[in-house]
């Protein structure tokens, strides 16, 4: 019988090949200080294999399996197979004489299995969740990775040195790879697509603000806490995990290979019947995919410096630009998430509608009228800098550095061709809160950021200000005055900016004064709420674009004349979880004018009448605009000259 301190005769016959543990993360650091320990470790002491009395059968069947080993693993399986029956009694005995290693071998065993259960459910996770919160459900978790069972035979094959550093390094690829899962899963929450990991990282800058200003800094201080605890915890478990995984693996080597091989039968058979029990989305597939966004997204910069060097108008004169439109006060307004579901969601758009066609009908008695179609935004649910300046410069901008390049160049942007032909170019921005010098990219003569719309009423969660303070603030500053030519405005309208509560209320135009009136209105308002249903999500979405399309909307009917044309569009759609996971990328847009001969230039376009546009209207990408918007008002583009032409002839 074996005794409390005395070493097993096993400890000197165990090979490096074939290190035993009890396959508990409490003996790694055991297993790293090198093979001489790992082969002590096949039997243990004498407290650790009266601990796996219990498992004695199951050690006899793992030694009959090796017998054709090495001649120190036929020792280690004889001592396995010879110890067993000395190992219960001496349990027993122990047992009965109160052994404190007896009493421990309870909790001990218990650990072992839950420390082992929970690496498994780590890798299984890693292997076969999807990448994409919405394809969560019990059956896309009953899955055989193929790629699991391929690494589990690599690792048994391999020496023990090798084993180990191959183990370590495919959990930290592993590791890796989950945490690029989590950051999808938030984007395709978010903004309805994957995280871009050549792309991206600059937008972390652009979240966090949000945050802050829509939850105050504790939050913003919470969320990143959050993110790198679990970041840390991906990159430090999985090692881990895969690391005690191997060790169980190799100690019931044949019990292993078997498994495996059932498993691949398994997985053959069902792909030949047509129903694969493999994950949809592949780990390798997933890896490999991520491979080629790195390679696109190294080579987008050049993609981009090919599109932006065609521009028909670079070189037209004022003189022969937007001729249509002399002597017009034109207004573009980018309303903040007003998206395609606004107007065509079942439960959304009725209210929408009902907003949209009472100022149809109030704009048609004043002597408007309007033409609407839809816009595809290269962006979804956020980054509405990226959607504004694909629309005002007639390039596809879908990502932060293709924006840093657009405005580091010399582009032809619609408020600079506004300005050559000799218009006042303003930009009223309430979102901007700093220093701003893309304003001189764009062409603005004048940009009014949140200081200089004197607002002294309070913050509505992320906008500073109410719509309808920004378009009276724009009436006040720029287009009462009577000292001025002909006008053109960029204002992005922010009340239907996510969180979207509370929500300002449309108030008589006389009584803004400072804004200070909107105080109660903020006050009695809910606060924004991180966790809200998706109906109450959805309401508080539709909620805050009637809100803002009344403010424009009204303030056309009440300070529009002659003069003015207003184009107003959204910048893109709701983050999904308002729209679903399958809604399409397009925003409605808007023309209206008191002037028939300015949509007589459009006639041509083939866009719905009226504020709405219906569900066949033209749908262009939203970077087309630039140049169809010039040619339809007299633009005319400069011809290039071809390569092969030669001077003077």
């Amino acid at each position: 019988m074996t005794r409390l301190g005395q070493p097993s005769a096993r400890k000197q016959a165990t090979t490096e090949d074939d290190p035993a543990t009890d396959g508990d993360l409490e003996h790694t650091p055991e297993d790293e200080a090198g093979s001489q320990d790992n082969t002590g470790d096949v039997a243990g002491d004498g407290a650790g294999d009266r601990g796996r009395a219990d498992d004695a059968s199951t050690d006899e069947a793992g030694a009959r399996d090796r017998t054709g080993d090495a001649s120190t693993d036929q020792a280690d399986a004889r001592d396995r197979t010879g110890d067993a029956p000395t190992d219960q009694a001496g349990g027993r005995d122990d047992e009965m004489a109160g052994d404190p290693a007896g009493r421990l071998r309870g909790p001990r065993r218990v650990a072992t299995w839950v420390t082992t259960g929970l690496a498994c459910l780590v890798v299984l996770f890693a292997l076969i969740a999807p990448n994409d919160l919405n394809r969560f459900s019990l059956s896309a978790f009953l899955r055989i990775p193929v790629e699991g069972l391929v690494g589990v035979v690599l690792l048994l094959v391999l020496r023990a040195s090798a084993r180990r550093v191959v183990a370590v390094l495919a959990g930290v690829a592993l590791g890796l790879l989950t945490v690029l899962k989590l950051l999808d899963m938030g984007f395709l929450k978010f903004v309805a697509r994957p995280f871009d990991v050549v792309l991206d990282w600059v937008l972390l800058g652009p979240a966090w603000e949000f945050v802050r200003d829509a939850y105050g800094l504790g939050g913003a201080i919470g969320a990143v806490v959050l993110l790198v605890a679990v970041a840390a915890a991906m990159l430090i478990l999985m090692p881990l995990s895969v690391l005690s995984l191997t060790r169980i693996a190799v100690r019931h080597r044949s019990t292993t290979m078997r498994t495996v091989a059932v498993l691949a039968v398994i997985v053959l058979v069902d792909i030949l019947a047509g129903r694969p029990i493999t994950p949809k989305v592949p780990l390798a597939k997933l890896a490999y995919a991520r491979a080629q966004q790195v390679r696109a997204g190294l080579h987008d910069q050049e993609a981009f410096a090919a599109e932006a060097a065609v521009d028909a108008f670079r070189d037209t004169p004022g003189e022969k630009l937007l001729t249509g439109l002399r002597r017009k006060d034109v207004v573009l307004a980018f309303v903040e998430s007003y998206g395609r579901d606004a107007v065509e969601d079942p439960e959304i758009a009725p209210p929408v509608r009902a907003v949209l066609d009472a100022e149809d009908r109030r704009l048609r008695a004043a002597g408007f009228a309007s033409r609407s179609a839809f816009l595809t935004s290269p962006t979804f649910g956020g980054s509405s800098w990226q959607a504004q300046s694909t629309f005002l410069s007639g390039l596809w901008i879908n990502n932060q550095p293709r924006y840093r390049n657009l405005v580091s160049s010399d582009r032809l942007t619609l408020p600079s061709a506004f300005r050559r032909a000799n218009w006042r170019t303003v930009a009223v921005a309430p979102g901007i809160r700093r220093a701003w010098p893309e304003a001189l990219f764009f062409g603005y003569e004048r940009t009014y950021a949140s200081w200089d719309l004197q607002y002294r009423g309070p913050r509505f969660s992320w906008a500073l200000m109410p719509d309808q303070f920004t378009l009276a603030g724009f009436e006040r500053l720029e287009h009462a005055r009577k000292d001025r030519g002909p006008l053109m405005a960029t204002i992005p309208l922010v009340s239907s900016h996510t969180p979207w509560t509370p929500i300002p209320k449309f108030l008589p135009w006389k009584d803004l004064g400072d804004g200070s009136v909107f105080t109660p209105i903020a006050a009695a308002g809910p606060s924004p709420k991180v966790w809200r249903s998706t109906a109450q999500l959805r309401a508080d979405y539709g909620r805050s674009i009637e809100y803002s399309l009344s403010s424009l909307l009204s303030y056309i009917e009440t300070y529009g004349d002659d003069d003015l044309v207003v184009v107003f569009l959204g910048d893109h759609q709701p983050n999904p979880t308002v729209t679903g996971p399958r809604a399409k990328w397009d925003v409605p847009i808007t023309i209206v004018a008191h002037d028939q001969a300015v949509l007589d230039q459009i006639s041509g376009w083939g866009w719905h009448d009226g504020l709405t546009p219906g569900p066949q209207a033209p749908v262009w990408r939203m970077d087309q605009f630039r140049d169809r918007f010039l040619t339809a008002f007299g633009s005319q583009p400069r011809p290039v000259p071809s390569p092969n032409s030669t001077t003077g002839r």
